[in-house]
C-alpha cells in the first residue's frame, strides 16, 4: 500500500546545532533542570525513624490495649456530648456525627474485648 506522507528524516536537528546561541541555550536548560530537578533534599535522604515518644509497648497484652482504647473512646464520647450541648447550627450536626462514629468505635472495641480470652 502506498503511503501518502513520507517518513520523517532520522536525524536529530538539535544535536548537530553547535552555534554559540545553541550552546548557551543548552547550558541554561541544564542549569534550570539541575535547579528544579536536582538531587533530593537532605531530609528526603535520611531514613525514616519512628518516634518512640508515644509508641505502644509491643509487650502490652491485647486485652489491656482494648481496655485502654475503650476508656479513651468513652471519654471522647462524653466530651463530645458536653460540647454538642454548647453548639448550635450546622456545627452541632457535624459534632453529632463525630460523636456517633466515636460511639460506634467504642461499641466495636467493647465487642472485641468481650471476645478476648484472658491469657492468665
Amino acid at each position: 500500500m502506498f503511503k501518502i506522507t513520507p517518513n520523517p528524516p532520522e536525524i536529530d536537528p538539535i544535536a548537530g546545532d553547535e552555534s554559540p546561541d545553541a550552546k548557551k541555550f543548552n547550558e541554561a536548560v541544564d542549569r534550570a533542570l539541575s535547579h528544579y530537578l536536582g538531587p533530593a533534599p537532605e531530609i528526603m535522604l535520611t531514613p525514616y525513624q519512628t518516634n518512640t515518644m508515644f509508641i505502644a509497648n509491643p509487650k502490652t497484652k491485647t486485652e489491656e490495649l482494648l481496655v485502654n482504647a475503650s476508656e479513651s473512646l468513652g471519654s471522647a464520647s462524653v466530651m463530645l456530648g458536653d460540647v454538642i450541648g454548647l453548639v448550635h447550627g450546622p456545627a452541632r450536626k457535624t459534632l453529632q456525627g463525630i460523636a456517633q462514629v466515636v460511639m460506634l468505635g467504642e461499641l466495636a472495641v467493647n465487642r472485641a474485648l468481650d471476645n478476648v480470652v484472658p491469657t492468665e
